[in-house]
């Protein structure tokens, strides 16, 4: 591969993983941007009252969001935590909230329970099996979540945006037009890392 011309890292997983980066990225030439949640950048304004403790993560999916709708949308980041934040047309972050993620949720309920296994079953319109009940109702917190975030955003006029891990398991169950977008974050950082100089 060639190297980089330049680098974009969004690090939400604290000091110690950007000094470990810091020193991997050390022998590189290339410039790097160390993305971080701001007032306002690339057209988002951050609805944050305190902009700097939102995730980069969910800052660059909601810019990553903004570059490709200019209406109202949820950005859902599907994840080991599910995120859903409201972004109006205007490109303001309205705020949004953090469940725990599908695979925590089961996860959860086989470690803090005495006698429901760590689940591998399979969704159900009516499950019968625990394994099959524990996926089923996992999935249904999740679109629950989403479908209620969608209709504080305004429903129909307002598109859906899925990304992450577990997005296209959680797609399947949601009754409202959706997609599911591959690299939401990595397409944010792209933006920030263009308008950042090198």
């Amino acid at each position: 591969l060639p190297a980089p011309d330049r680098i974009a890292v969004a690090n939400v997983a604290g000091e110690g993983a950007r000094a470990a980066l810091s020193g991997a990225l050390a022998n590189l030439v290339a410039p790097v941007t160390w993305a971080r949640s701001r007032a306002a950048q690339c057209g988002v304004s951050n609805g944050y009252g305190r902009p700097e403790t939102l995730g980069v993560d969910r800052w660059a999916a909601l810019i990553g969001a903004r570059h490709r709708h200019a209406g109202d949308c949820i950005v859902v980041g599907a994840g080991t935590a599910t995120t859903i934040d409201i972004l109006r047309a205007t490109g303001e972050f309205r705020g949004g909230v953090i469940l725990p993620g599908l695979d925590l949720m089961k996860r959860s309920l086989a470690e803090n329970t005495a006698r429901l296994p760590l689940a591998d079953g399979a969704f159900a319109d009516e499950p019968r099996s625990t394994e099959d009940a524990i996926e089923t109702g996992a999935l249904h917190a999740q679109a629950g979540a989403i479908e209620r975030m969608h209709a504080r955003a305004g429903g129909a006029r307002a598109a859906c945006f899925l990304s992450g891990g577990t997005a296209a398991r959680i797609a399947a169950q949601l009754s409202l037009p959706h997609r599911v977008l591959d690299h939401l974050v990595l397409d944010g950082l792209v933006r920030i890392a263009l308008e950042e100089p090198a």
